[in-house]
């Protein structure tokens, strides 16, 4: 067994040296479940390699340690954390690497094996891979996972014959199985014995966060002058808008009842993270093309948004967000996309009449449809979009700004009992991403001639089927 050499080793005493003060509650905790309600990037993952460790490396440890993250990267993070803290604490650790776990299912782990012969498996958010493993487990960032409760139902029974369940995650949305076990904890009794934390950021710059960060940050850094309040002001001020800040940092879910897409009906049409998912004008496309333009020119953006067809899923392949841009400036990113793509939507609501008039000029009016906002028209693109999301048949990047935007847009019932889609203006626009990925399927929705190939077998967008 080899040793990862580090610093001299630490005791449970020194917990109190090295971590703040939500950081060492987190690890003394040893309830058999025990849910971490918290902010970003505040060192939770980090501070649960530490605990994870501890109980692997336990002279007569009894179980193994599975990990769940996000995805591959983070899978291998955690693991590079517990071999960081496994070498400080001068423990005798071999790292084995990438090892199947289930050859069946191609399910692999990062795993760290210790002197005691247990070992810490962790592994990408698949809750097939925690099935039939005894041991304790780590759900990190559970509320991100696909499907939470699929994987909370798989990773529990695991505990049965002994161990502990770690639940660790920021929010996403009301509805979230998450929220519900929270709420479950503090508002129901409590049935399932649950050790609640919630650390916000305002908690851990209250505990001597910032001087931490500032003491690992290089000199030079931007935080190095920020007192807490700058530093607070400096994040909030980075966010997205203030709905996700609050989520992202301040531990409030955001409110689901009262926008018109819920977070979880957006996470499950997200590509999983890491995925290349955008395309340039230089690629080849085996499917249609359908293109959506928002039209903004002072105060909201333009904003391009083109699907790929592909059975009957539709994959988004470039968001592109225009902002203070002349017509002509605008023009010349939007029209080589127009030139491949099988049909194209434009707003032609105030001032995008004329860009619709030209665009149909160009193009011809079999393939640019002018589309003129009113209240039916919006109610009538807005359901579309949320009815493909419901049946998985739209891809979406991974993308908070695109994630916000799409989240601004809510349905008001009037006192006449009209339907009406609001949304707020924000210097990141006016949910302008949602009506251009609406404008999109519209086009879609819409198709006319078969697809003709070229002679090489290989349809590439409106130029394989006549239009060039």
């Amino acid at each position: 067994m080899a040793k990862i050499k580090g610093c001299a080793k630490i005791i449970p005493a020194d917990r109190d040296a090295i971590f703040l003060p939500f950081q060492a509650k987190w690890i003394k905790d040893q309830s058999r479940l025990k849910l971490m309600e918290k902010s970003r990037q505040i060192g939770i993952s980090w501070s649960t390699a530490y605990g994870t460790d501890e109980r692997a490396a336990a002279q007569g440890a009894r179980f193994d340690e599975w990990v769940s993250s996000r995805d591959d990267i983070q899978a291998r993070l955690f693991i590079e954390d517990c071999k960081l803290w496994a070498g400080i604490m001068n423990l005798a650790a071999k790292d084995l690497g990438e090892v199947v776990i289930d050859a069946k299912d191609k399910l692999t782990a990062y795993v760290l094996q210790f002197a005691s012969g247990r070992r810490i498996h962790s592994m990408s958010s698949n809750p097939d891979a925690q099935a039939g493993k005894r041991g304790s487990r780590v759900l990190d960032e559970f509320a991100l996972h696909g499907d939470q409760r699929k994987l909370w139902a798989i990773a529990y029974p695991g505990i049965t014959w002994g161990g502990n369940m770690e639940v660790i995650s920021t929010h996403r949305g009301s509805y979230s199985f998450f929220n519900g076990l929270i709420r479950e904890a503090r508002e129901k009794g409590n049935p399932k014995k649950i050790s609640l934390h919630r650390v916000t950021l305002q908690d851990a710059l209250d505990q001597g966060f910032l001087f931490k960060l500032q003491q690992a940050l290089p000199f030079d850094a931007e935080q190095q002058g920020m007192d807490e309040a700058a530093y607070f002001d400096f994040f909030k001020s980075g966010c997205a808008d203030l709905e996700s800040f609050d989520q992202e940092y301040m531990c409030i879910p955001a409110d689901d009842d009262a926008k018109f897409l819920e977070y979880q009906l957006l996470m499950a049409c997200e590509y999983p993270a890491g995925t290349y998912w955008e395309r340039s004008l230089e690629d080849v496309f085996t499917g249609r093309l359908y293109c959506g333009v928002d039209i903004g020119r002072k105060k909201d953006l333009t904003v391009l948004w083109v699907v790929e067809q592909l059975g009957d899923v539709f994959y988004t392949r470039v968001v592109i967000s225009m902002e203070k841009m002349r017509k002509s400036a605008q023009e010349a990113i939007l029209y080589p996309w127009f030139a491949i793509c099988y049909r194209i939507c434009i707003d032609a609501s105030g001032l995008g009449i004329g860009w619709a008039d030209d665009a149909q000029d160009q193009f011809g009016e079999q393939r640019v449809e002018a589309v003129t906002f009113t209240g039916p028209v919006k109610e009538a693109l807005a359901y579309p979009v949320r009815g493909a999301m419901e049946d998985r048949k739209v891809r979406i990047p991974d993308d908070p700004v695109i994630r916000a935007d799409l989240r601004k847009v809510q349905k008001v019932v009037t006192a006449a009992g009209n339907i009406r889609f609001v949304a707020e203006s924000t210097p990141d626009g006016h949910a302008d991403r949602f009506w251009a990925l609406a404008l999109a399927l519209h086009a879609a929705s819409d198709p006319s001639a078969p697809i003709e190939y070229m002679s090489s077998g290989q349809p590439r967008g409106a130029d394989a089927q006549g239009f060039m």
